[in-house]
């Protein structure tokens, strides 16, 4: 399935905070979105979760979702968002709970997405047992138990320390390996835009438009053993916005 968002803009009180943006995340395709402060990265997620309702444009959707879909588009957020007293594996069996899924199949599904997160032998482990590379790796189990069409990634790994925040590249680069899926992918780090993403979509500051889309031919999995190319164009990325994060963060200190 392919996530298409045809000329969507959004004004907060009168303020035109974004585009209008064309975008579309296909199939097996990681599109990340950098860009200064405020420039309309969360609200863009928003707007392609149906979480916020453009002023204008429309978000669309082509082809077939995966097979055994239950919530086309599913979110990975920043801060975990786990239920603190429930076991790993029952933080992941959250979202089918309601669904009319048999017992069977709930736990086939559980097991399926700890085994791709690495997570089989955490299944009893409750969140405070566990690391923040841990925590997070649940909340992408979770997402992944739906089956779904498309990640909506609001920074997901942004809470974790640096080490941490590599290991989970490493892992989502060796999962989108193993089974392709689609995401669209909100970050502040240029580092994780290039090492993850087929391309980065760069927005202007307030209103956010798209400057530019950078596609990445490198394989993700070849990403790594070429660090001085990854951060040579991380580097030009962020000369290329550069001037106006400062103007932003001017804006977001003193206006």
């Amino acid at each position: 399935m392919r996530l298409i968002l045809k000329a969507v803009s959004h004004a907060y009180d009168g303020l035109h905070a974004l585009g209008p943006v064309d975008l579309t995340v296909g199939a097996g395709r990681i599109v990340a979105v950098v860009g200064p402060s405020g420039c309309g990265k969360s609200t863009l997620l928003g707007i392609a979760g149906g979480l916020i309702r453009p002023t204008s444009g429309e978000v669309l959707s082509a082809g077939a979702a995966p097979e055994g879909c239950l919530n086309p588009l599913t979110y990975v957020f920043q801060d975990f968002a786990l239920l603190p007293w429930r076991t790993v594996a029952k933080n992941v069996a959250l979202p089918l709970e309601g669904r009319g899924l048999g017992a069977a199949e709930v736990r086939a599904r559980v097991a399926d997405a700890l085994a791709r997160t690495g997570l089989a032998d955490f299944a009893g482990a409750v969140p405070r047992q566990l690391s923040g590379g841990m925590r997070q790796r649940v909340g992408i189990a979770r997402a992944l138990a739906v089956s779904p069409a498309v990640l909506l990634m609001d920074e997901p790994l942004s809470a974790l320390d640096a080490q941490t925040r590599e290991l989970l590249i490493e892992d989502l680069v060796a999962l989108h390996g193993r089974a392709p899926f689609s995401a669209l992918y909100v970050t502040h780090n240029l580092i994780e835009a290039v090492r993850l993403a087929h391309e980065v979509v760069v927005l202007s500051r307030r209103p956010g438009r798209i400057r530019e889309v950078v596609q990445i031919d490198t394989p993700l999995d070849e990403r790594a053993a070429d660090g001085a190319g990854m951060a040579a164009l991380a580097d030009r990325l962020w000369r290329s916005i550069r001037d106006e994060a400062a103007t932003a963060d001017r804006e977001v200190q003193h206006g």
